[in-house]
């Protein structure tokens, strides 16, 4: 299955707002260039663009109507077309990049302040409806933009 890199944010400071990127160094054992997040588990988070606008819709949320932007979730790459449910210790390839899975991350009380009942939404729901963080196990830059074709599929590895 292969999916595409929508979104990349950057958090240059925890708990910092997410800082919108075309493109980002991902460097093996440590994390995104700049991100606040270095080394351990979560080197880097991943949404599914498909879970979150789930989430939307169950908060009653259109994009008419002011739903939140996914950058809100705190991740730092929005897939689509790349489900991560049941992929912990797959690999995900995306151009170059190769993240291994670790797990999930679990929603927590931050959610709410994005949206009164966000965070109830997420944990109603399997590992499906939620976001993955990864380790990250290459040197490469990855880029999002519309011509890109950086593309993720997950695998054994």
């Amino acid at each position: 299955m292969t999916g595409m890199l929508e979104q990349i944010w950057i958090k240059r400071a925890k708990l910092g707002p997410m800082a919108p990127k075309v493109s980002a160094n991902l460097r093996a054992d440590r994390g995104l260039g700049g991100n606040a997040n270095q080394g351990g588990r979560r080197q880097v988070t991943i949404i599914e663009q498909e879970r979150w606008a789930a989430h939307m819709a169950a908060l009653g949320l259109t994009e008419s109507d002011g739903a939140i932007p996914p950058s809100r979730r705190r991740a730092n790459l929005l897939v689509r077309d790349c489900p991560l449910a049941n992929s912990r210790g797959k690999v995900l390839r995306i151009g170059a990049v190769r993240l291994r899975i670790a797990g999930e991350t679990k929603p927590c009380h931050q959610m709410d302040e994005v949206h009164d009942g966000l965070e109830a939404v997420a944990l109603s729901t399997t590992w499906a409806r939620r976001a993955g963080l990864a380790r990250i196990l290459s040197v490469a830059r990855c880029t999002t933009s519309l011509r890109s074709t950086n593309h993720g599929s997950l695998s054994r590895a």
